[in-house]
């Protein structure tokens, strides 16, 4: 196994681990996807993100026949949706299904998450959309999520969960998490109301402030550079070659 894929690999288990801290309750009945060159890693079916080891991620071929794996164990049973949206989308490098209370409660509802919140905007559009209802695990179900989803990065299925993605494993999260709290806020405004929506113009116009101001999803979660810790190496060398000197 290459080095990156095992990393990869890891890297899967690792966030599947902090789905479970990250207050998503349900998300370990979901799954989990990466895409790797011309493959994609997608959690197996019948395991818990608890249990999970490397070797037990299934790979899938982008490009060849439309479901075939490797691996000891089936991928999840909602391969299609992962498959489909990986194929449609390039710029998406990670997918995570989930099924978090009030997402799940919105998609129990057919309801859409309008933009009653600027930060709308950080799901690449002017809403969320809830796909029409179809049966778990069909390629009907697949084709609609595809659909709903459109050119943003989260969708609801109807009477069954949501789904998030993002270029890595991180921005997916990132946007789980927020879509979770959005629909949270979203219920307690549709309880005291009803919520003011902000127009598609609007919604376009925070988007770009968000990734001018580096405060987008994908902004977020870049890791910053460790200048201190790289400067303080040096002069510590200096100082002992400066002692080894006068002696």
């Amino acid at each position: 196994m290459a080095a990156n894929e095992k990393a990869l690999r890891e890297s899967i288990i690792a966030h599947c681990a902090s789905v479970l801290t990250a207050g998503l309750d349900g998300a370990p009945d979901g799954d989990m996807s990466a895409r790797l060159d011309d493959s994609l890693l997608i959690t197996p079916s019948g395991a818990s993100y608890a249990s999970l080891r490397p070797p037990m991620i299934a790979r899938m071929p982008l490009a060849s026949e439309y479901g075939s794996w490797k691996g000891p164990m089936k991928p999840s049973a909602e391969w299609r949706i992962h498959l489909d949206i990986a194929r449609a989308r390039p710029d998406i490098g990670a997918i995570v299904r989930f099924r978090s209370p009030y997402a799940t409660a919105m998609a129990m509802t057919r309801r859409d998450i309008p933009a009653a919140h600027s930060m709308i905007a950080l799901f690449g559009g002017a809403s969320v959309r809830c796909a029409r209802y179809a049966p778990a695990g069909t390629t009907e179900l697949a084709g609609l999520a595809l659909e709903a989803l459109g050119e943003g990065h989260a969708v609801l299925l109807s009477n069954y969960c949501a789904i998030a993605t993002g270029a890595t494993l991180e921005a997916a999260l990132v946007r789980a998490r927020e879509l979770e709290r959005f629909a949270r806020l979203y219920a307690i405004a549709l309880s005291a109301g009803r919520p003011a929506i902000l127009s598609d113009e609007e919604v376009g116009r925070i988007a770009e402030r968000l990734k001018s101001n580096g405060a987008d999803v994908e902004s977020r979660i870049v890791p910053r550079p460790k200048a201190t810790a790289k400067s303080k190496a040096p002069a510590k060398r200096k100082r002992t070659a400066r002692k080894r000197g006068s002696k």
